[in-house]
């Protein structure tokens, strides 16, 4: 796979590290580029903000206490596949499984810096002003790549419309409680969203 911005002749790796722990996967995954191929065109952003979903344990996770159903059943796939769900009436979610099969455990993506196809993301996100308002945010983010829930299911290691490229270098990475999980009781204290440090496209501060 070579990437159309850069060096002649530069293949890029894909990120494969997806059955460690909902955390571990979590903080490997800031600084990577999510991909998205539709038409032949490409949209990409370096991943700035996640949030970790720990199943079973987890009050905030939707297979809390193990629970399962159609909508939630891609979150038991093998780590590696997408798990893409809509919320309140109006914004998809995307999520990256981790683990083994019928762990129940993922990654919530909450914030991309738009790096590659930035004119599709504002087509499809018109009142975003700013390149640093396009993808700030979950629902955002799944609207200027056009991800929903046809994606859902999607085995992110060989699929070719929906993917993540490995990048170099190091971030610094802080940590928070997560966003909109006050239901959770303690869980919602517990400081389960990273992002990169600084990084002006991240959804909160």
């Amino acid at each position: 796979m070579t990437r159309p911005n850069g060096s002649p002749g530069e293949t890029m790796a894909r990120f494969a590290a997806f059955s460690d722990d909902p955390v571990t996967v979590a903080r490997s995954l800031l600084g990577q580029r999510l991909v998205r191929v539709e038409g032949g065109r490409r949209r990409a952003g370096i991943i700035v903000e996640v949030e970790a979903y720990l199943g079973a344990p987890d009050r905030a996770a939707h297979t809390y206490d193990g629970r399962r159903t159609p909508r939630n059943e891609s979150m038991y796939l093998r780590g590696g596949h997408v798990y893409v769900y809509f919320t309140y009436g109006m914004h998809h979610c995307m999520n990256v499984v981790c683990g083994e099969r019928d762990e129940g455990v993922a990654v919530l993506l909450r914030a991309i810096e738009p790096t590659e196809g930035l004119d599709l993301m504002f087509d499809r996100r018109a009142a975003a002003r700013r390149p640093r308002d396009l993808c700030s945010g979950p629902g955002k983010l799944t609207r200027a790549f056009g991800i929903d829930r046809s994606q859902d299911g999607l085995d992110l290691r060989v699929s070719r419309e929906l993917f993540i490229e490995c990048r170099r270098g190091r971030a610094t990475i802080a940590s928070t409680p997560r966003i909109g999980v006050d239901y959770a009781g303690p869980w919602a204290k517990r400081r389960l969203r990273f992002l990169i440090r600084g990084n002006v496209h991240i959804s909160r501060p």
